[in-house]
């Protein structure tokens, strides 16, 4: 490899010319990647953000500590390094930044820029230099003195593929194609933060496109992957989460163009059933929807199944086994496959225990963070985990409530079912896992639909549950819809609603209204044999 003359100069003079006359020669910038010993690593044409260092080549340091390589950059028009610049200088943690501006042949002015450790301006930029200036740099002495102060603040500052109090730092990529509605579009990005909060994840900011169609190699544009890599950069996320399936090469073409880890949707969701599962059963059927749903992924991606167990999209029971060959996780599959079945029959078992004791079931279904849980704690006293965010809970369980009615006095006993929450576009893989789960609302006697009346896309919500029910293999004939969370509507839309759908149900879980005659309108839903109380199909 080259090397400069001396290698406790940021630049010298010689060198610096040389660069300039290249410049005007192919009239194009150049960048010129210096090791400390004054060794040319790397020399390619274009600008800082243009010829960055891969993450894979650049040395391996601590957080606390700079790279090891300066950049020398030319430029042909006089100005400070752009933002562009700056990020590539921070995401690459670079000595320093020498921008060359060159005119005629000549270096005209030099800008220096250097990192440092703070959050809100992480890179400092010198006024314009000579050439002498920036050339009697003492750079062996500047780089100690900026690395001790890195390293007195922290590595907090230099976020790129590291979680910082095991959290992830997220970027949404929401792409909005033209058979989604705006306000379809808007409130699954709305969703979607909810989501990856649920997942214990940090949303910085999210990036949008409007496309005839998605892009077949990359969903977004070459155009708006810079913009991407940019605002990743600048925010320091270090994981990149789209608001659809992507698939598995669409993936690595994206991580290989931002330098960031990517998923989708669908990983994003089975992230957090890996959190929430706490029952063996539920444990088994994660494991199962994780390997189901990585299988096809694993082509090209060794590398990356090395990163497993960290942060969102890596964690769970099943992430040990995707280190393994394709044939020993096919058979994993199987083994799992059967211990479902298996569990199928169980649930079968206990189903049959049920009618032949005569009890109806009532299963609660609805879309996630609905107040299926809430609700059923209140009505049977059981003490479900609860909390406002998206799966908080994800194994069935099954109470009793005993009703009594208030003519005859006569004491019945009903058992409610709470199930997995549904969601907008509920992914195959869970679907298929969690046959088991849903099995207990093909048994039952009746459904209750819960619907968070609060929430700005109900209807929609009422949509999606109607979807994923339609595509289960049968479902009770028998239906009730209960509005909840009517404490937190205002009177007028509560009053549009009640008109709209006059055989709900409204209550509040949480306030306790409207408990007594859900509780009635539950016994006249099992007395009425074969009459379906209907659920209007509104258009969102």
């Amino acid at each position: 490899m080259s090397k400069i003359n001396q290698a406790d100069r940021l630049i010298t003079p010689e060198f610096a010319q040389d660069l300039a006359t290249i410049t005007q020669q192919i009239h194009h910038p150049i960048c010129c990647y210096i090791n400390r010993r004054g060794q040319i690593i790397r020399i390619s044409v274009g600008t800082p953000h243009q010829t960055q260092i891969p993450p894979e080549e650049l040395p391996r340091r601590s957080a606390e500590r700079l790279s090891g390589i300066r950049c020398v950059a030319t430029q042909l028009k006089s100005a400070p390094p752009d933002e562009a610049a700056l990020i590539a200088t921070m995401r690459q943690r670079l000595d320093a930044l020498v921008v060359l501006t060159v005119i005629d042949s000549q270096v005209k002015e030099a800008f220096l820029t250097y990192l440092y450790p703070d959050a809100e301006s992480p890179w400092v930029i010198s006024p314009p230099l000579s050439l002498d200036d920036i050339t009697e740099e003492e750079f062996d002495v500047l780089v100690e003195e900026w690395e001790r102060e890195i390293t007195e603040a922290g590595p907090g500052i230099f976020l790129s593929q590291e979680i910082v109090s095991g959290q992830d730092r997220v970027l949404l990529v929401g792409v909005h194609t033209e058979d989604v509605s705006v306000q379809r579009f808007e409130d699954g990005l709305a969703e979607l933060v909810r989501l990856v909060e649920s997942a214990k994840g940090i949303v910085l900011d999210t990036m949008r496109q409007k496309r005839d169609r998605i892009h077949p190699q990359t969903v977004v544009g070459k155009g708006k992957i810079e913009e991407i890599t940019l605002l990743a950069q600048k925010v320091r996320a270090n994981l990149i989460v789209f608001d659809r399936d992507i698939s598995a090469s669409q993936a690595r073409n994206l991580e290989q163009e931002i330098g960031i880890r990517v998923i989708d949707r669908t990983e994003l969701i089975l992230d957090i059933f890996a959190q929430r599962a706490r029952t063996q059963e539920g444990k088994l059927q994660v494991e199962l929807a994780q390997l189901e749903y990585m299988l096809p992924r694993l082509r090209g991606r060794g590398q990356e199944m090395s990163r497993l167990g960290a942060g969102i999209g890596t964690r769970g029971p099943g992430e040990t086994k995707l280190e393994t060959e394709r044939r020993t996780i096919q058979r994993r599959i199987g083994q799992l496959q059967e211990q479902v079945n298996q569990l199928q029959v169980h649930r079968a078992r206990i189903r049959q225990q049920r009618q032949q004791q005569e009890i109806p079931v009532l299963a609660l279904v609805g879309y996630t963070n609905a107040g299926k849980s809430t609700l059923l704690n209140v009505l049977t006293n059981a003490e479900i985990y609860t909390a406002d965010q998206l799966f908080a809970t994800l194994d069935p369980t099954t109470r009793k409530v005993v009703i009594t009615e208030p003519e005859t006095q006569e004491r019945r006993s009903i058992l409610l079912t709470d199930t997995v929450g549904f969601i907008h576009e509920l992914p195959p893989a869970l679907l298929d896992a969690f046959r088991a789960t849903l099995e207990e609302v093909v048994e039952a006697s009746a459904m209750i639909h819960v619907v968070d009346l609060s929430h700005p896309a109900w209807e929609s919500h009422i949509e999606s549950v109607l979807e994923i029910l339609e595509e289960m293999p049968e479902i009770p004939e028998k239906s009730l819809i209960a509005f909840n969370k009517v404490d937190q509507v205002d009177s007028e839309t509560l009053a549009r609603v009640q008109q709209e759908y006059p055989d709900a149900v409204f209550i509040s879980a949480t306030q306790r209204l409207g408990l007594e005659t859900l509780k009635m309108r539950s016994l006249q839903l099992i007395d009425e044999p074969m009459k379906t109380i209907a659920v209007p199909q509104n258009s969102y």
